[in-house]
């Protein structure tokens, strides 16, 4: 609607240039205007790569509800990452705000600081920060093994969780990379996604704001009201130095103007002091 009307907003361009610059013509870059070779659709192609990858992704799940039953901790961990996989979308923050909600408040796989705890090794490993699912799984199956030891069944947890979140993705990628440039010069698909876009920004605060209130907040109580669910933090169990520890990095990096490297550096000295101080950060 709001491309039917005109609105700028919703009038986002389909050439190679970047935001603020003159845009650059398709026949003018090496592209060219013509679509490559490896990017026109191929319908034998379609077939057998949504052949592969929907093999490699559904039968494993299948046989997992088909031996074990909807209960088993491994059937959930399955069912609930491809969920995951087909309807998230906007990247690593918008996703890790639903995950973590539902393995802490619906399953209770973990608790909301073993959650932060993840978050935390994630985005101080050189990996993709959707790996944080990995260490879900792991904690979902470590603390419902039934009877495998927990470490193997918590691992087994780990990898099953990391194969039912990326071979959905692979699948997206490859069956829908040959249509990318006729999606590019389409308006009405060009003004769906800038409104998408603009919804995971809403979707990324939503995780800042749960992360944010667990990690100042030691108690929070749930609010549940005209179909929402919230959770309302308990002003006696503020937590100081994470408080305080937030302010510091906030002030760097929206006043001071520091690089990220400095404040993650101060922030993990800081609070490596508070460790051995013995004050609780989180």
């Amino acid at each position: 609607m709001g491309a039917r009307a005109g609105l700028g907003a919703f009038m986002a361009g389909g050439g190679h240039g970047k935001p603020g610059q003159i845009e650059v013509a398709d026949r003018d870059t090496l592209l060219g205007e013509e679509a490559p070779v490896h990017s026109r659709v191929n319908r034998g192609w379609a077939f057998r790569i949504s052949a592969i990858f929907l093999g490699a992704w559904l039968l494993p799940l299948m046989a997992l509800f088909g031996v074990f039953g909807p209960e088993n901790i491994f059937t959930r961990i399955a069912g609930f990452f491809s969920a995951m996989a087909v309807v998230t979308f906007g990247g690593a923050y918008a996703v890790l705000a639903y995950v973590a909600q539902e393995a802490v408040q619906n399953f209770g796989w973990l608790a909301s600081g073993e959650m932060l705890d993840g978050l935390g090794m994630a985005e101080t490993t050189p990996g993709p920060l959707i790996m944080v699912t990995q260490f879900v799984g792991f904690m979902g199956a470590f603390r419902d093994a039934g009877g495998l030891p927990p470490l193997l069944a918590a691992t087994l947890g780990g990898l099953l969780t990391t194969w039912m979140t990326f071979t959905p993705c692979f699948l997206w990628i490859f069956l829908g990379a040959p249509f990318i440039e006729r999606l590019r010069g389409n308006q009405t698909v060009t003004a769906a996604l800038t409104a998408i876009t603009a919804a995971v920004v809403g979707v990324i605060l939503n995780l800042a704001l749960w992360f944010g209130l667990h990690v100042i907040f030691t108690e929070l109580r749930p609010y549940n009201a005209f179909g929402l669910q919230l959770d309302i933090p308990i002003m006696a169990s503020i937590n100081g130095p994470a408080l305080a520890l937030a302010a510091l990095a906030t002030l760097g990096v929206f006043y001071l103007r520091l690089m990220p490297v400095i404040i993650l550096a101060g922030c993990a000295g800081i609070g490596f002091v508070f460790h051995l101080s013995g004050i609780a950060v989180i």
